[in-house]
């Protein structure tokens, strides 16, 4: 199915016909698909919303590139949208970063109920030496490169250097889409999680590198009200990896009587 938001055509489905609704917000780059999973791990006992947020599946792109916040915002658009006045979050990823936001601020359209964070951003790593090096290399060579006269001597090998540089995420978005990632990653969120006051589940994957282990730990620690489970020998998409493990999860955590 198909709505318009704000002058942005998204698309998003609905299953289950609970009295009670749980939205999924999808991690970078994915598409509402990816989450059918968590849904039917769930809608037995709620209507649950997918969808894709601008730029990302069956969605339109942004038209400028947009921070953690803006997608928040058009988020609580989409909720007014659809009438969706209380609702449970479960936020893979980047998906992550937004309910964190959300869940943070002290007015928004919609009430929270509780939130279930899968292999969540939104924690800074720190930064090492050889890191700190390779971002300075980087900046200088993008400078020296962006000069029209040397680009005009090696156009290929520029080009090939540009292709190579970043996360897969990174090269596969269009520009707008990788502003918004470079926006998100810059920023850190930690501060943020003692403000988060609904009942919050953290699902993890021991062997995740995008969003490491230790990040849960974090979030443990400064959520006040929170739990963490721990998917073993899974990475960044531990719901998939381990489908019957976290369908069980998931269904103890919702009251949810197995199928």
């Amino acid at each position: 199915m198909n709505i318009t938001v704000d002058g942005y055509n998204i698309n998003y489905k609905i299953t289950g016909e609970g009295l009670e609704t749980i939205v999924i917000l999808q991690g970078w780059g994915t598409h509402l698909g990816v989450y059918d999973w968590v849904a039917d791990s769930v809608n037995s006992k709620y209507r649950v919303l997918q969808f894709d947020l601008p730029g990302f599946g069956g969605s339109d792109e942004p038209k400028t590139s947009w921070n953690v916040d803006e997608f928040a915002d058009f988020f609580c658009k989409l909720m007014q949208a659809l009438d969706i006045r209380k609702a449970t979050l479960i936020g893979h990823s980047y998906g992550g970063r937004i309910i964190i936001k959300l869940a943070a601020r002290d007015n928004i359209p919609f009430e929270i109920d509780r939130v279930v964070l899968i292999d969540s951003a939104g924690i800074m790593p720190k930064r090492s030496l050889w890191k700190k090096i390779k971002t300075r290399k980087y900046k200088i060579l993008n400078r020296i490169f962006k000069n029209k006269v040397i680009y005009a001597l090696f156009p290929e090998l520029i080009d090939d250097w540009r292709s190579r540089q970043g996360s897969s995420d990174y090269r596969n978005a269009s520009p707008v889409m990788r502003n918004c990632l470079v926006k998100a990653v810059n920023e850190d969120l930690t501060a943020l999680l003692p403000s988060i006051k609904q009942d919050t589940l953290l699902v993890w994957g021991d062997k995740d590198t995008a969003t490491p282990i230790t990040d849960a730990q974090i979030m443990k620690e400064k959520i006040p009200s929170s739990g963490l489970v721990v998917l073993e020998g899974t990475g960044h998409f531990s719901f998939l990896e381990k489908p019957n493990q976290f369908r069980a999860i998931m269904q103890s955590y919702f009251g949810i009587g197995a199928r």
